[in-house]
C-alpha cells in the first residue's frame, strides 16, 4: 500500500462557487489561488457554495471543539452583543469577562492566579514575551539583565515578529530573518522518532535534552534568560509530537536551577485537546506562564489567552502592579461570552474524557490501518490531536523533496466529493523544512462512528488502485516535473552502460568455466567423501560452540551474582538509586534467562537469584516507605495555610523523582502479572498518607460538630457560623495537594485508585460528621435547617471542583452527602406541615386580636431561607415544584441521591420561581389556620377582623422589609385576598351602625314636602323647613334613631379604641368606618338636627353635629 498518485486535474475537487483569484479584493494567503467559498457549517461539516458537504476532521486549525452551528453559544453571544458589545478595558471590566477568568484560573487546580484575554494566539505569546520580562525588572531586587529567551528548534509560537522570533519554523521566518530578535537562542526539539539515538533510552534521550538546555543557559549566561518557551504537543511545525516521559520535569528544573521561568505554549493543544483541560496536567510539571487559544473559543469568536502563576502576579503586585500591555479589544465581553459557554459546554457535556476515549480509538485505528503503510513513518499525538508523517523512504526515514508538497496534496484531494474530509496539512517536521504531515484534530463529541470513518477516509486518501514503485510515486507526487525526468533518463543511461560491460565480462566467465569443468570432474570424485566427512565436523564444531557459549552466557549471572548480592544488601540508601534498580534489573534478566534453559543444573542458581531479586524488591518497598515516611508529617494545620491563603503543601521534586522512580520500577515488574497485583509501593502510599490526612482533618472534623451545639435552642441558625464550610475548604486543599503528589509519582492508570484509597479514610471521617450534624438538625428542625441547606451547597461544590480536577470522589462524597440532602428536601413539607400543626395547637388567642408569635416566626423562617437561596433551588429543583405539600413526596425518589452539579446551584428563573411559590404556599397555609382557629377561639367577627388583618399587616412588612421583596413582587394578591377578609370582618359592625342613618321617612303633606327630603345637592338643606313637614310619629322615629345610632356608634368606637391593632391596621379600619359612616350621618344630620330645638342642658338625642363626628373619626386613627 503505497500513496495514491495525485494527478490534480482528473480528481482535485472543482472550482465551483470559488472566486477567481485574481478579482478578488480579498489579500488571501495565496494570491494565485482560487479558494473555495464556504457557505455554512453544521455540526461537525462545513457546506461549501457548491453544495459540498466536508466533515471538519481537524478542526480547522485544531480550534473547532463543540461542532458548528451550536444555539446556545449563538444566544449568549447575541445576548451579550445586545448588552455591551464593546468594553473599554481601560476604564471599566465585564462580568463576562470575570466570569470567563475565574473558570480559568480555577480550572488550574490553584496554580494560576490571572487569566489575561486577547483575540489571538500570536497576541498571548507576545504578551507572555512582554510579561515574563517585566516580571524580572519588577522583581525586588530587579533583575533587567535578562533579556534573552530560549526556546526549540522546528517549534512555531505565532506569527508576529516577537512571536515569529521566538518560534523555529524556517518557512515562515525566512523572509523576514532581518526583523527578527536577536535576544532568542534554540535548542533541539524533543521527537524521539526523528532524533532519539539508536538504542538510546527515554530517560538518557531526557537527560541529553537537558544537558543541551542547562549548556545553553551557560553559553548565553544564565543571569540574562528569562524564559525557556516550549509547546506540550508540537502542533503545526512537527505535527502532533509529544514530548517523552519526564522530559518537561527535567526542562523545569533547568529553568529553576538559574531562576528562569517556563513558558508552556497550549495555543494549540490545550484547552481539552489532548485529553486534559490544559496538556501540563499530563507532564508532571506547572508552568510559570501559559498561552491557550483555539479550542478556547471553539471557533465562534477569535479568542485567546495567557494564564500566570503566583510566582509571576505576586512580583508584578508587589512592583508597579501595571502590566504595561494593551489591545483595543483585549477582554471583548462578546469573545467572553462565547467562550465561557463553549468551555460550560465542554463541562457539562464531560467532553474531554470523550477526548481521551475518542482519541485512543482514532490512534488505534491510524495504528492498524495505515501504519504499515510504506510511506507512513509515524503515527504520534494524544488525545484528539494526531499527526501521520509521510517519508519517500521508510527504512531511512528520507522525507520527500520539499517541491513534492505530499501534505499538501494528500489535503487537497480530500475536498473531492468522493473522499469530503477535511485534515490540515504541514511540512518541516524532518529539519524545519523538509517532512511532510497531516494533523487530525476533529471536534471534542465525535463518536466511535464519526472515528471510524475518519479512519477509514484517511486510509482511502493513501491507498492507490496500483502499487507503483517508489520513484514512480515520488514523480507522481511531483505531477510529472521535467527536472525529475531528466534525473530518471540520466539514471537508465548509467544503467545500460554498466550492462554491457557486464555481459563481455560474463562471456569471458564462462569461457574459463569450461575449462575448469574437466579438470574439476576428477577431482569431485576423489574429494566428495572428504566434503561429508568435513561438513559433519564441521556442523559438531558449530555445535560444541553454542553448547559453550550457552554455558558461558549461564555462568556469567553465577560469576556475577555476588556482585550483584553486594549491591543489593548496600540497599538503595547507600547504593545509589540508580546502580540499586540496575542492579535488580539484571537479577531479573538472568533469572529470566536462567529459567528459560530450564537445565537442572542450574537450579541452585534460580533459587539464590529469585532470593536476591525477593530481597531486592523487598528493600526497594522499604526504601519507598522511609523515604515517604521521613517527607510526611503526623499532620498540618489547615487553618494556618487557609487563613494566609497559602497552598497545601506538597513533596519536594527531589522526592517526587526519587519515589516516581521507585515506582516506576515496580510497575514495570507488576504490570504483566497474571493476575492483576495491587502495587505494593501504591499500597504502601495510601497507608501513610491516608493517616497524614485524616490527622490533618480531624480537629476541623470536631469543630464541625462542636460549633453545631447551641446554648441557646431556639436560637436561629446563621450562614458560616458551623465550622463545615472550613472543614471542606481544608479538605480540598488537602486533597488537591494530595493528587499533584499522585500525579508526580505513580503512572497516570494509578492516579484514581492511589487517590481514592489515600483519601477513603478522610471520607469515612467525613460521613461520620454529616451524619452527626444530620441528627442535630432533624432534632432542631425549626431553627437548623438551613444548617442542612448549606452543607449541602458547601459539599456539592467540594464534589464539583475535585471532580473537575481529579475526575474523582464524587461517588463517595454524595453517599456522604446523601442523609443531609434527604433532610434537607423533607424539611420543606414538615417545616409546612409545623406551621399548621402549631397553630391548630392553639388553645387561646389574644381576645384583642393582637397578632401572635407564630406569624413573625413564620415569616423569619422565610427570610433566612433566602440566605440560602443556592442549595435550596437546587433542592427545590430536583425535588418538583409544589412536590413540599407531601411529606412523603419530599422523601422520596433518587433524584436526590446524586451530588447536584455546578449549573443546578445557579439561581436562576426555575429557582427563583419554585421558591417564590413555597413561599407564597407557605402564607397561604399559615393565613388559613389562623382563619380557623380564629373562627373558633374569637367567634366575633370585629376581633377576626381585626386578628387576620394584624397577621396580614406584619407578614407584608416583613416581606417588603427583606430580601423576600423582590422574589415575591407581584406575588402579593394572597395577602391582598385575606386584606379584603379582614376588612369585611371588621366592617360588620358598621354596617350594623350605619342601617340607623337610612332615612327612610315619608312625609304624607304633598304640598309641604312632597315626599322624601332632598339631601342637600345644589344648594343648602332646610332642616327646620323639613321638621315642620314631619308628623309627631315621624319626629319620634327621628329622634329613635338618632338614640339608636349614638348606642351604637359610642359602643363601636370604645371596642376600636380596644382593640390591638398594628398602625396600618389602625390607620385602614379608621379609614374605612369614616368612609362608610361619615357621609350617612352628615347627610342625616343635615335634615334632621333641628329635631332638637328648644333643647336644652344636653338633652338633645343629636349629640355630634358634622364637625364632632369628622374630630371622634379624627381620633380612631
Amino acid at each position: 500500500m503505497v500513496l495514491i498518485k495525485l494527478d490534480s486535474q482528473p480528481e482535485m475537487p472543482g472550482t465551483n462557487g470559488a472566486p477567481v483569484a485574481s478579482k478578488s479584493a480579498v489579500l488571501h494567503r495565496d494570491l494565485s489561488e482560487n479558494f473555495l467559498v464556504l457557505s455554512r457549517s453544521e455540526g461537525n461539516y462545513l457546506i461549501l457554495e457548491d453544495g459540498r458537504r466536508v466533515f471538519d476532521a481537524s478542526g480547522g486549525a485544531a480550534v473547532s471543539c463543540i461542532g458548528y452551528r451550536n444555539k446556545r453559544v449563538a444566544d449568549v453571544t447575541y445576548k451579550q452583543i445586545l448588552d455591551a458589545p464593546y468594553c473599554s478595558t481601560v476604564f471599566y471590566t465585564t462580568k463576562v469577562q470575570e466570569e470567563l477568568c475565574r473558570f480559568l484560573v480555577d480550572s488550574t487546580g490553584g496554580h494560576m492566579a490571572r487569566a489575561y484575554i486577547v483575540n489571538s494566539g500570536s497576541e498571548a505569546m507576545e504578551a507572555a514575551i512582554k510579561l515574563a520580562r517585566q516580571f524580572f525588572v519588577e522583581l525586588k531586587p530587579s533583575q533587567p539583565q535578562r533579556t534573552r529567551f530560549i526556546s526549540r528548534r522546528q517549534s512555531y509560537h505565532g506569527i508576529t515578529l516577537g512571536a515569529l522570533a521566538m518560534g523555529g519554523h524556517k518557512y515562515r521566518r525566512a523572509k523576514f530573518e532581518p526583523l527578527l530578535m536577536k535576544n532568542v537562542s534554540q535548542v533541539s526539539p524533543c521527537n524521539a522518532f526523528r532524533f532519539k539515538a539508536p538504542g538510546e533510552t527515554n530517560e538518557e534521550y531526557v537527560a541529553r535534552l537537558a544537558q543541551e538546555l542547562d549548556d545553553e543557559f551557560q553559553r548565553v549566561g544564565p543571569e540574562t534568560v528569562c524564559a525557556f518557551v516550549a509547546e506540550p504537543i508540537v502542533g503545526a511545525a512537527q505535527g502532533c509530537v509529544p514530548s517523552v516521559s519526564g522530559y518537561f520535569k527535567a526542562m523545569k528544573a533547568v529553568c529553576d536551577k538559574y531562576g528562569a521561568l517556563l513558558i508552556l505554549d497550549e495555543v494549540m493543544c490545550g484547552m481539552g485537546r489532548s485529553g486534559t483541560l490544559h496538556a501540563w496536567q499530563q507532564e508532571g510539571v506547572v508552568p510559570d506562564i501559559q498561552t491557550i487559544g483555539k479550542a478556547l473559543g471553539g471557533g465562534y469568536q477569535p479568542i485567546a489567552g495567557l494564564l500566570a502563576n503566583h510566582r509571576v502576579i505576586d512580583g508584578i503586585a508587589r512592583g508597579s502592579s501595571v502590566f504595561v500591555h494593551g489591545h483595543t479589544y483585549q477582554g471583548h465581553p462578546a469573545c467572553c461570552a462565547a467562550a465561557l459557554e463553549v468551555q460550560r459546554i465542554i463541562q457539562e457535556e464531560d467532553l474531554v474524557a470523550n477526548v481521551a476515549d475518542m482519541g485512543q480509538l482514532l490512534s488505534q485505528g491510524l495504528e492498524r490501518h495505515i501504519g504499515g503503510h510504506p510511506n507512513v513513518a509515524n503515527i504520534r499525538g494524544r488525545g484528539l490531536f494526531w499527526g501521520v508523517e509521510f517519508v519517500s523512504d521508510k527504512a531511512n526515514s528520507t522525507p520527500f523533496p520539499e517541491e513534492v508538497h505530499v501534505a499538501m496534496g494528500i489535503s487537497k484531494r480530500g475536498l473531492n466529493p468522493k473522499y469530503g474530509i477535511n485534515v490540515y496539512p504541514g511540512a518541516g517536521s524532518a529539519d524545519g523544512r523538509l517532512g511532510d504531515h497531516i494533523i487530525i484534530s476533529p471536534a471534542f463529541n465525535v463518536g466511535k462512528e464519526d472515528v471510524e470513518w475518519i479512519v477509514q477516509t484517511v486510509t482511502h486518501l493513501a491507498s492507490p488502485d496500483r502499487r507503483p514503485t517508489r520513484h514512480r510515486m515520488a514523480v507522481g507526487l511531483a505531477n510529472g516535473r521535467p527536472a525529475a525526468d531528466e534525473e530518471a533518463r540520466a539514471e537508465v543511461d548509467v544503467l545500460n552502460s554498466r550492462l554491457e560491460k557486464t555481459t563481455q565480462l560474463t562471456k569471458k566467465i564462462q569461457a574459463c568455466l569450461g575449462r575448469l569443468e574437466a579438470t574439476g570432474k576428477s577431482v569431485r570424485d576423489v574429494a566428495g567423501p572428504l566434503n561429508g566427512e568435513t561438513r559433519k565436523l564441521q556442523i559438531l564444531g558449530n555445535n560444541i560452540d553454542s553448547v559453550i557459549a550457552a554455558i558461558e552466557r549461564l555462568r556469567q549471572p553465577a560469576d556475577s551474582k555476588n556482585d550483584e548480592e553486594q549491591i543489593i544488601r548496600m540497599g538503595p540508601d547507600k547504593a545509589g538509586l540508580s546502580n540499586y534498580l540496575g542492579s535488580i534489573k539484571r537479577l531479573n534478566k538472568a533469572l529470566n534467562d536462567m529459567k528459560a534453559s530450564n537445565l537442572r543444573s542450574t537450579q541452585q542458581t534460580v533459587a539464590e537469584l529469585q532470593r536476591l531479586v525477593k530481597l531486592g524488591n523487598s528493600q526497594l518497598e522499604n526504601a519507598f516507605d522511609k523515604l515517604l515516611r521521613s517527607e510526611t508529617p503526623r499532620m498540618i494545620e489547615p487553618l494556618h495555610f487557609i487563613t494566609k491563603n497559602k497552598s497545601f503543601p506538597v513533596l519536594s521534586q527531589d522526592k517526587f523523582n526519587k519515589l516516581g522512580l521507585m515506582n516506576s520500577f515496580v510497575h514495570q515488574q507488576t504490570a504483566g502479572a497474571n493476575p492483576p497485583q495491587e502495587s505494593p509501593v501504591a499500597k504502601i502510599y495510601a497507608e501513610i498518607r491516608s493517616q497524614y490526612l485524616s490527622s490533618s482533618l480531624v480537629n476541623m472534623a470536631a469543630a464541625s460538630s462542636n460549633t453545631a451545639k447551641k446554648k441557646n435552642p431556639d436560637a436561629i441558625y446563621r450562614a458560616g457560623t458551623n465550622g463545615i464550610g472550613t472543614y471542606a475548604q481544608a479538605m480540598e486543599g488537602l486533597f488537591l495537594s494530595e493528587y499533584e503528589n499522585i500525579c508526580n509519582i505513580f503512572t497516570r492508570e494509578d492516579w484514581g485508585s492511589v487517590f481514592q484509597a489515600t483519601c477513603q479514610p478522610a471520607l469515612v471521617e467525613l460521613g461520620r460528621t454529616l451524619r452527626e450534624l444530620n441528627g442535630h438538625i432533624k432534632q432542631h428542625m425549626n431553627t437548623d435547617c438551613y444548617l442542612a441547606y448549606e452543607i449541602v451547597e458547601i459539599i456539592s461544590a467540594l464534589s464539583n471542583n475535585l471532580e473537575a480536577k481529579t475526575g474523582e470522589l464524587k461517588s463517595s462524597l454524595a453517599a456522604s452527602l446523601k442523609p443531609v440532602r434527604e433532610t434537607a428536601k423533607s424539611s420543606l413539607a414538615e417545616l409546612l406541615e409545623d406551621t399548621k400543626r402549631r397553630v391548630n395547637s392553639l388553645q387561646t388567642l389574644p381576645q384583642d386580636g393582637a397578632p401572635i408569635p407564630i406569624i413573625s416566626e413564620t415569616m423569619q423562617r422565610l427570610q433566612t431561607m433566602v440566605d440560602f437561596l443556592r442549595p435550596i433551588s437546587s433542592i427545590m429543583v430536583s425535588l418538583g415544584d409544589g412536590n413540599w405539600k407531601s411529606v412523603s413526596a419530599s422523601r422520596g425518589g433518587a433524584v436526590g441521591d446524586a451530588i447536584p452539579s455546578l449549573a443546578s446551584f445557579d439561581v436562576g428563573a426555575d429557582g427563583k420561581e419554585i421558591f417564590a411559590h413555597y413561599c407564597t404556599d407557605t402564607i397561604e397555609a399559615l393565613m388559613m389556620s389562623l382563619d380557623g382557629r380564629a373562627r373558633l377561639l374569637l367567634q366575633k367577627k370585629p376581633v377576626i377582623g381585626v386578628f387576620l388583618a394584624n397577621s396580614v399587616v406584619i407578614i407584608e412588612r416583613m416581606i417588603l422589609q427583606s430580601d423576600l421583596g423582590p422574589l415575591l413582587q407581584g406575588r402579593l394578591g394572597v395577602l391582598e385576598a385575606w386584606r379584603k377578609k379582614a376588612t369585611s370582618l371588621y366592617m360588620d359592625a358598621c354596617k350594623d351602625v350605619s342601617i340607623h342613618l337610612f332615612d327612610m321617612i315619608k312625609t304624607g303633606q304633598g304640598g309641604r314636602s312632597g315626599g322624601r327630603p332632598t339631601s342637600g345637592q345644589g344648594g343648602a338643606v332646610d332642616s327646620a323647613s323639613i321638621m315642620k313637614g314631619l308628623g309627631s310619629k315621624e319626629k319620634a322615629e327621628i329622634k329613635e334613631k338618632f338614640q339608636l345610632f349614638n348606642a351604637g356608634f359610642e359602643d363601636m368606637v370604645q371596642k376600636h379604641r380596644s382593640y390591638s391593632m398594628e398602625k396600618e391596621v389602625r390607620q385602614q379600619f379608621a379609614k374605612d368606618m369614616q368612609n362608610m359612616i361619615e357621609p350617612l350621618y352628615c347627610r342625616f344630620w343635615d335634615r334632621y338636627h333641628e329635631i332638637d330645638k328648644g333643647k336644652k342642658g344636653g338633652a338633645g338625642r343629636v349629640k355630634w353635629d358634622k364637625g364632632g363626628i369628622a374630630a371622634v373619626f379624627l381620633g380612631l386613627y
